[in-house]
């Protein structure tokens, strides 16, 4: 695992790319989560409620954010993540997830980390963005 004194203020996470977001990738993800919302898997409901299609779930990007984190460290060592979503995830969408280190502080005996975190699509646009705070050694 990587040290607190590893890590500087402006270090970047290595980005975690996602593959297309295809009609599957939802259905799997209305399963997984239990979240079975017809906007995210019904194209009939979304096109009433003035869609042009159905489009991802916000905590997919979420999720994709969680795996960018523990991808870097051990789940244990996320002590916070906040977020905000600030776009719709549309279908065949790409995210790309990245952070970089705004902050390292110490509270509490924990030495600390503060990423500043965002999912972005193929295009740039930031769907989620937010900060997750890191305990490491």
């Amino acid at each position: 695992m990587i040290g607190f004194d590893e890590v500087q203020v402006g270090d970047e996470l290595p980005v975690l790319q996602t593959k297309v977001i295809s009609r599957t990738t939802l259905a799997l993800f209305a399963g997984a989560s239990g979240d079975h919302n017809p906007m995210h898997i019904d194209i009939d409901f979304a096109k009433k409620a003035g869609m042009n299609d159905v489009f991802a779930h916000g905590m997919l990007s979420a999720a994709y954010l969680g795996r960018l984190l523990t991808g870097w460290v051990a789940q244990t060592a996320i002590k916070k993540i906040d977020v905000r979503f600030t776009a719709i995830t549309q279908l065949f969408a790409e995210i790309t997830c990245s952070a970089i280190v705004k902050e390292k502080f110490e509270r509490d005996g924990s030495k600390l980390v503060l990423l500043l975190i965002d999912a972005k699509d193929q295009n740039g646009d930031i769907k989620i963005s937010g900060s997750a705070e890191i305990a490491l050694n």
